[in-house]
């Protein structure tokens, strides 16, 4: 076999980019490769990756294939269904790739689209699984199949051109950027203001000030519009606008309490919007004296016929919507070029009499100051003027409906940002060059020779408007709304700028509220609104949050009271604006590897100031209207924590736990261990925790909220099954960790032995100052029954947590803790009963069919009745499963295993603190007393001691448990705990050890050396007498215990040390199993003989 490396590769003109040889079975080219040796070297081409000016990434071509490439996209897609820059795998039975045989891929977009992502269709990559492991043999390779494993798509290709199919047959329509982004901004943002309010801002405020009043507002929306750039360019946007980019960022939390409120402004805005342009038609009807009824029904009328126009625009799509938009656009700039045409036409008489002289030198330097009244001030004029600077986020509401979000609200957002300003700028200083602050609208008030000017502009200009300052005048930049509409070349066509300025804002909104809202929804944040989620026609048109909103809107045009909702609203947006800024300080200060922004021209420090300009910008508009938005966003942010949705996105906020949690943890390695500070972190040895959880909810019981608590699992086994199984159910553990409202971590290895296993987790396990220092087993019930290695296995577990200087917590109860065959029975209960309720349904779909009669009707009759049999055996299978079961033989272990997690009554914790451990023996109780559980229960001390000093023992142990701070019951000093037991109970000892004795003295010694060789584990005669008094101790201590502790709730009791390589396995169980038999739960404790008490302050 032969790899074809021929240099004509790199020659041919018509050869893919990226070259994949077919590497021949046949031996027929071994001269054509031996003729290409001597051949010309191949001609390699280089790739630039410097910036152009349209894309990142530059390739250079071969001649001839230029015009192939320019039809791909940035991102990767394709743009015809048999194209893409690394398809090029065709028709091919084995691959060879960068000159070797492999199902690795070459890297791919598709590779790393969500699951259902709109754009194209996920594909599959080859698993490291099947990377790594060896091909198997008996897998067919049939032509094609290679080349789709090795470009991770197995039948993606048909899937791809199915989707795209689909794509245009529903005709989806996209937007660009101007129509969507662009124009929408623009339209938002010049609002009314620009033709009614600007022109008194500007009276008031004067050029000097008004242009700083601008200026500051274009600075709040020039600040969110970069942060919004970052956000939007750090991956793909969906639909949502402002609630998509802030949940993303920041979680659920913020974006579903901002993206509830900031939909309810935008329904609210469109009445406002539609109410500013019923008062406008109204006053023309006014002036005409053609009112229907009255002026507020007028306005209700005209309000509500418009809104139902609005309503039919936008439910017809989205994109009737955006061509009456851009019909919007060209009368706004109609009317705005209007306005600048007809400063430079020659007034008349009539206009300056209202105080309109062109532009004059004077009237620009006197209008240049500040000339506040009314008790106006900087701040009040700005809080009048800001509005109208908002509405930088009509292009990010549509994002779904936009064809590439990243490039179109960056670019859209910022440039209406730049052409609206310049706009409101150029508006407001032509304006106040040409009218004057006042004016009577007399043509009569002409200047009398002689007279005085005392500087007044108008004065020099040949009028007298004096009198203004004694009395109200109706005419010039501060008294006249309309001063515009008299500058300006055609009156008429300003009024037509003002309906297009209310009606597209009004437009605009409708849109927005229905699609943040449907995002929201869709998100399942709040669980009560997902009925709003369901979109229609070939754009998914959000029907029902239209009429909602259309509702909403109604509302409050029926209520025409909108001047103390309004600052609410504008707050509203502010809210919003805040977060958006706080979210890209908040994900550049998270310093995830994931915040990746292609928009480079931002701070994470300016993004913080611009929140906390926005925050400042709230009060100043309105305070108490601040103080109302942020206690709603409060209270949707609580109840959204409270709830939990299901989500994960990937927030800043979740980066910003990992890395507090990582400074945390390394601060705490420079702190020393202290005793005051120390606490049980455990290891709980409980396997599967839900296998056994009452070791669980003991362990949790004194490490809840004051201590680590790991649950660890051994696999032992092949490692390749052990390794695969651990794997795959290492989040589902952990995930019934977090459900049952454990606070422990889940930790598996998998290894040789059980032994193994937990000496691995001894050592590797915790983190820093966060590692485990003491372990918790269960009691091994099956001892007696076992194999040899599996005790031996578990005692050694017990050795090498001393030698890991770990403290030990054996705990037993009564039914032990494996409750396996109890899970594996409801498991099968609930497999019988989805096959019942399939039945059922089978049945009723045949009882309902028609038209069958005769034979046929009697066969599917005969049919029904099998069966019915067959469920009700079915049915008896289940009961007979239930009771033999549950109902018989396990319902005593299902309530022992639950026996940690009811609330103890009143009783006694019994601790036979006999040998000084450190304390631990002590501290574990006295945990458990301040917990709910088992604040009702008091604390009994048991302890050894001489007879004649009963009373002196008794007030030692007393002083010391005082100066401890420990709260006891009782004392007891036990002096019997070295006389022998009874008969019975030493005989009862003997036959339970008698199986695992080797009797040796019995035999010869050749015998006893081959049994001792043969069964090393078994207890020889030498050392059951060596320790027969400490087997007679445990033995009486049981006999103590049954006396005086068999009513307690717990027992807390000294753990027996067993020397290593002196006592044998079975012997050290049998002690165990003596010490703790026939009891109330038992924790058998031994720390690790270093202080966990002090009573030092």
């Amino acid at each position: 076999m032969s790899m074809n490396n021929s240099p004509n590769v790199f020659l041919d003109p018509n050869a893919n980019r990226f070259q994949v040889n077919i590497i021949n079975e046949s031996h027929d080219n071994n001269e054509t490769s031996q003729e290409d040796v001597g051949s010309d070297p191949p001609h390699y081409e280089e790739t630039s990756f410097t910036d152009g000016a349209h894309n990142r990434l530059r390739i250079s071509y071969r001649p001839g294939k230029r015009e192939l490439y320019d039809n791909f996209l940035q991102n990767g897609e394709k743009t015809e269904a048999s194209l893409h820059p690394y398809d090029t795998h065709n028709k091919m039975y084995y691959l060879q790739t960068f000159g070797h045989n492999t199902v690795d891929p070459v890297p791919k977009i598709d590779y790393y689209r969500n699951t259902g992502s709109v754009s194209g269709n996920k594909l599959s990559r080859p698993s490291l699984l099947e990377i790594h492991e060896q091909l198997a043999k008996n897998i067919a390779v049939s032509p094609g199949s290679v080349e789709r494993v090795a470009n991770g798509e197995s039948t993606a290709g048909d899937e791809t051109a199915v989707s795209k199919e689909e794509e245009n047959k529903s005709g989806f329509v996209k937007f660009g950027w101007v129509k969507g982004v662009l124009v929408r901004c623009m339209l938002n943002i010049w609002g009314v203001m620009l033709f009614i309010r600007l022109s008194w801002i500007v009276g008031q405020a004067g050029i000097g000030l008004g242009i700083i009043v601008i200026g500051l507002s274009v600075v709040v929306t020039t600040l969110t519009g970069i942060s919004m750039s970052a956000i939007c360019t750090n991956g793909v946007v969906r639909g949502g606008g402002a609630y998509y980019l802030i949940s993303r960022s920041l979680g659920p939390e913020f974006g579903g309490s901002i993206g509830l409120i900031f939909a309810f402004a935008n329904a609210v805005a469109v009445a406002m919007y539609v109410v500013g342009f019923a008062e406008t038609v109204v006053e023309i009807l006014k002036e005409s004296d053609t009112l229907m009824v009255d002026e507020s029904n007028d306005i209700r009328i005209i309000g509500t016929i418009t809104v139902v126009c609005l309503l039919g625009i936008s439910v017809a799509g989205m994109e009737w919507e955006a061509k009456a938009q851009v019909i919007l656009l060209i009368v706004l700039l109609v009317a705005i070029a209007n306005f600048f045409i007809g400063t430079v036409i020659p007034t008349n008489n009539e206009k300056k009499a209202r105080g309109f002289f062109n532009y004059e030198a004077s009237i620009f330097a006197e209008n240049f100051g500040p000339d506040f009244r009314s008790g106006e001030g900087f701040f009040s004029v700005f809080a009048i003027f800001f509005p109208a600077a908002t509405g930088i986020l009509a292009g990010a509401n549509i994002s779904g409906d936009l064809k590439d979000p990243q490039s179109a609200i960056p670019k859209g957002t910022m440039l209406a940002i730049l052409v609206t300003t310049i706009a409101y700028i150029g508006v407001a200083i032509c304006v106040a060059s040409c009218v004057v602050r006042d004016a009577t609208g007399s043509i009569n008030d002409t200047v009398v020779p002689g007279m005085s000017c005392n500087g007044s502009s108008a004065c020099s200009l040949g009028y007298d408007f004096s009198r203004c300052a004694s009395q109200p005048c109706d005419y010039g930049l501060m008294n006249n709304f309309q001063v515009m509409s008299m500058v300006s070349g055609f009156g008429p066509l300003i009024t037509a700028g003002i309906f297009s300025a209310t009606l597209s804002s009004a437009l605009a909104s409708l849109v927005s509220a229905p699609k943040v809202f449907q995002a929201l929804c869709k998100d399942n944040v709040y669980k009560g609104l997902h009925f709003f989620a369901k979109g229609y026609g070939k754009n998914n048109e959000p029907i029902r949050g239209y009429v909602l909103t259309f509702v909403i809107a109604m509302a409050f045009i029926l209520i025409a009271e909108l001047n103390t909702i309004a600052p609410i609203i504008s707050n509203f947006f502010l809210a919003s604006y805040a977060l958006i800024n706080f979210s890209c300080f908040h994900a550049s200060y998270a310093k995830s590897p994931g915040w990746r922004p292609a928009f480079r021209y931002y701070n994470m420090w300016v993004s913080l100031f611009g929140a906390l300009l926005c925050c400042g910008v709230m009060f100043v508009i309105n305070w108490w209207a601040a103080l109302i938005t942020y206690a709603i966003e409060l209270f949707l942010y609580i109840y959204v924590t409270y709830k939990k949705p299901e989500v994960n996105w990937g927030s800043s906020t979740q980066a910003l736990y990992y890395i507090n949690a990582l400074d945390s943890a390394l601060a705490l390695t420079t702190v020393e261990d202290h005793v005051k500070n120390f606490r049980p972190q455990c290891i709980a040895l409980t396997g599967a925790p839900m296998i056994r959880p009452a070791l669980l909810d003991i362990t949790h019981t004194f490490t809840k909220n004051n201590g680590l608590c790991i649950c660890c699992e051994v696999y032992t086994g092949p490692r390749k099954l052990c390794v695969k199984e651990m794997n795959s159910g290492m989040a589902k553990k952990q995930a019934w960790l977090t459900k049952n409202k454990r606070k422990a971590f889940y930790a598996a290895v998998a290894a040789d032995s059980f032994r193994d296993g937990v000496k691995s987790l001894l050592q590797a396990s915790g983190l820093g100052r966060m590692k485990p220092n003491t372990l918790v087993i269960g009691f091994k019930k099956d001892w007696r029954n076992a194999a040899a290695t599996q005790v031996e296995n578990y005692v050694g577990v017990i050795h090498d947590a001393f030698d890991f200087e770990l403290g030990m917590i054996i705990v037993r109860i009564s039914q032990g803790f494996d409750i396996s065959q109890v899970l594996q029975v409801q498991e099968e209960l609930e497999k019988l009963e989805q096959e019942r309720l399939a039945l059922e349904a089978t049945i009723k779909e045949n009882d309902f069919e028609e038209g069958k009669s005769g034979i046929c009707g009697f066969f599917r009759k005969a049919s029904i009745l099998n069966i019915s049999k067959h469920e009700k055996k079915k049915e008896s299978t289940i009961n007979t499963i239930q009771s033999m079961h549950v109902g018989e033989f396990n319902q005593k272990l299902l309530e022992a295993s639950t026996q940690f997690k009811k609330k103890q009554g009143k009783g006694t914790i019994d601790i036979w603190w006999l040998f000084d451990d450190g304390g631990l023996t002590i501290l574990i109780p006295y945990i458990l007393t301040i917990r709910k559980k088992w604040k009702s229960c008091k604390l009994r001390i048991f302890t050894g001691g001489k007879v004649n000093r009963i009373e002196e023992e008794k007030l030692v142990m007393a002083s010391l448990l005082s100066k401890f701070r420990i709260k006891f019951a009782d004392i007891n000093i036990i002096c019997d705990i070295n006389i022998k037991p009874n008969k019975e109970s030493w005989k009862f000892f003997e036959e339970m050890i008698e199986p695992y004795r080797l009797h040796e003295s019995c035999k010869d010694i050749t015998t006893a050396e081959k049994l001792k060789r043969e069964t090393p584990w078994k207890i020889t005669d030498a050392e059951l007498e060596a320790f027969k008094e400490k087997s007679y101790r445990q033995v009486r201590l049981n006999e103590l215990l049954q006396e005086h502790s068999r009513a307690a709730n717990l027992i807390v009791l000294s753990l027996p040390v067993a020397r290593k390589g002196v006592v044998s396995d079975y012997l050290y169980m049998a002690w165990l199993e003596i010490l703790s038999k026939n009891l109330p739960p038992v924790l058998m404790v031994r720390g690790n003989h270093k202080n966990v008490l002090t009573f030092y302050s």
